[in-house]
């Protein structure tokens, strides 16, 4: 696990919009990392939801909001269209969560994981 206030390791995965996303890209803005199963699931829905309609306060921030889970890029993009989700959907190559993330604050609901993290190492 990161310590709190430490940087998160690198990491470089394909977004739905097919963009390469690199966590050193971001470096200097505060970067929101969920974590869920599936798409289209009750309650990874809901959370997606939660985090759409609460979408004015991360553009405040300046925040860059990314959602990790094992489905493709066809199944983001169906899920962000479905439920008109403004964050980047991030295809994670294994079922489980990155073991490369983990800095800042945790909050966890049945299969889901969120951190907020600052990519601020230079």
């Amino acid at each position: 696990m990161i310590q709190e206030g430490k940087p998160a390791p690198d990491f470089e995965l394909t977004s739905d919009a097919g963009e390469t996303v690199k966590l050193s890209d971001l470096r200097g803005k505060p970067v929101v990392l969920y974590f869920y199963p599936k798409d289209d699931t009750p309650g990874c829905t809901t959370q997606a939801c939660g985090i759409r309609d609460s979408w004015g306060e991360f553009e405040r921030a300046g925040a860059v909001v990314l959602g990790v889970s094992p489905d493709d890029e066809d199944s983001h993009v169906e899920f962000k269209e479905k439920y008109e989700l403004p964050s980047r959907c991030l295809p994670s190559p294994s079922t489980r969560r990155p073991r490369t993330t983990g800095s800042g604050s945790r909050r966890t609901t049945a299969a889901t994981h969120t951190w907020a993290s600052s990519a601020r190492r230079s």
